[in-house]
């Protein structure tokens, strides 16, 4: 049976008004993020990813990255972790990039990899202030995979060591 409006029949109507409510729905969430937490049983967008590796055997791979990026609130965090005022804990934990205009975290030598974040522990392989990590840090990574988590997988099944590290 043919409805008036020429979509087709009644249930076709009513999966594609579904369907639309469902859009406006994450649209509204996404522009107003606070009425997510207002809702029961609410799953806030976009859903979490699922991570697919183990950081347990790293050695701290994403901590080497030259360039991780720290906000005023990370920097503020991280001083409420040391017990410090912000001004101390930016010139003590960051440094300006004048090209990027950010702060940077500052690194130091280290063992495995040419540098590390400051803030990790060279002999546990593990970041000090976990808790208080930065933004980017606790994003990281965005997607399922971590490509050194990859990668490893990839070089110890060439290698036939469980063990290998690779640190290139």
């Amino acid at each position: 049976m043919k409805c008036h409006q020429g979509i087709g029949t009644r249930a076709a109507r009513q999966r594609v008004n579904r369907a639309t409510k469902i859009n406006l729905a994450r649209v509204e969430f996404a522009a107003y993020p606070h009425a997510v937490a207002s809702l029961p049983n609410a799953t806030p967008f976009p859903i979490p990813v699922r991570a697919k590796y183990s950081c347990q055997k790293c050695p701290g791979y994403c901590c080497s990255y030259p360039e991780i990026e720290v906000t005023p609130r990370d920097i503020e965090r991280l001083g409420r972790h040391f017990d410090l005022e912000y001004k101390e804990a930016e010139e003590r934990f960051t440094k300006y990039d004048p090209v990027e205009k950010v702060r940077l975290l500052r690194h130091r030598k280290d063992r495995v990899f040419e540098s590390t974040c400051m803030l990790f522990d060279q002999e546990k392989r593990r970041c000090t202030v976990y808790e208080s990590r930065p933004a980017v840090c606790r994003e990281y990574p965005d997607s399922p995979r971590c490509g050194y988590y990859e990668f490893l997988k990839f070089e110890r099944a060439h290698q036939d060591d469980p063990e290998f590290i690779a640190l290139t």
